[in-house]
């Protein structure tokens, strides 16, 4: 396809983002994105929440009540906007397929759905967690409006969020000193901190829609068009991770109890844990996925030099991640969020 240029557009063609609507502004990531778009004081941001939300959002953002079963305050809300960056929980397939229906609808060009994590176009991970045929699914939907395009941001999974909560995700329980290597815990994988999720966001958003001209060889946003974007914080193994939690904790090897188990064998003790009826079930499948020796959680391209994304230190955001595990996050944060027991 032939590239286009801001200077050949018709009069009134804006060649930058500004008004950006954002559901979940309060969430785990939706909250780093919501500052990082903050701090470039060059947009305006808009919340979509429910009526009876007690999410806290960020100061300095436009809150508009909505309701999913009144389609028309979703349109009405999301009118004038530029971009609809929707972070839901990936499982809540209907509210999403009712926002997009409603972007279209209010005319939104750009909508970033709900993605934020591994990434989806593996058809071998889609055939075992089915997780990547329903952000598929969302974003055919968007295309088949015919209204607004989509960018799809993979990070990969959240690092200090993963390290901290328990062994089922990364192996390690920080609080206890367990660690579990899947196989012998030298497969890499991309992950990145919800700081570096939000700076990927807003600085990706924050490029010009077209390039200006034929000598404009700057990226822009346009050409992220129905596609993925990969970025990262580190390419890690948990080998690397393990070194890192000794230096940050002052511990030794010894200090902890390490065992070893089969990345497959663990996936088919997830799966049969989802198949019985317990959920945990699914966060060990999912994780150890990823882990596999065909490598589905290495990114299969950077756009972090394109973004200007830091290099971000190791062994600062293993710190964080040591932190949370003390202050029990998953469980005073994370299960209250997801089973409403705030």
């Amino acid at each position: 396809m032939a590239t286009l240029y801001a200077k050949d557009q018709p009069a009134g063609f804006k060649n930058n983002i500004e008004k950006v609507a954002i559901v979940g502004a309060g969430g785990q990531v939706g909250k780093f994105i919501t500052e990082a778009l903050l701090q470039k004081r060059h947009f305006k941001i808009t919340a979509l929440t429910r009526q009876e939300s007690t999410s806290v959002v960020p100061e300095g953002v436009e809150i508009k009540k909505v309701d999913y079963n009144e389609p028309s305050t979703l349109v009405e809300a999301l009118k004038g906007q530029d971009v609809l960056i929707v972070t839901l929980a990936v499982t809540v397939t209907d509210e999403a397929e009712k926002l997009n229906k409603a972007a279209a609808e209010a005319g939104v060009p750009w909508v970033l759905p709900n993605e934020f994590g591994s990434g989806s176009n593996n058809d071998a991970v889609n055939q075992d967690i089915k997780m990547g045929i329903q952000k598929q699914n969302i974003r055919k939907q968007i295309e088949e409006l015919g209204t607004s395009s989509w960018i799809g941001i993979v990070s990969g999974f959240w690092y200090e969020y993963s390290l901290s909560v328990g062994s089922w995700s990364y192996g390690f329980d920080i609080n206890n000193r367990t660690v579990t290597f899947f196989d012998d815990g030298t497969q890499q994988i991309n992950t990145s901190t919800w700081p570096q999720v939000g700076r990927a966001v807003a600085n990706l958003l924050s490029l010009k829609v077209l390039p200006e001209n034929e000598s404009d060889k700057r990226p822009y946003l346009s050409q992220y068009k129905n596609e993925l974007v990969y970025f990262s914080s580190f390419k890690v193994n948990q080998q690397e991770m393990f070194e890192s939690l000794l230096r940050v904790t002052g511990t030794k090897k010894d200090d902890w109890k390490i065992s070893n188990e089969s990345v497959k064998a663990r996936f088919e003790t997830g799966k049969s844990m989802l198949q019985s009826g317990d959920r945990r079930g699914f966060g060990l499948m999912l994780y150890s996925r990823f882990f596999f020796p065909d490598a589905p959680g290495i990114n299969p391209s950077s756009s972090n030099a394109d973004l200007g994304l830091p290099e971000e230190n190791l062994d600062e955001w293993t710190g964080v991640a040591v932190q949370m595990a003390k202050e029990n996050y998953f469980e005073n944060v994370v299960v209250p969020r997801t089973t409403g027991r705030r």
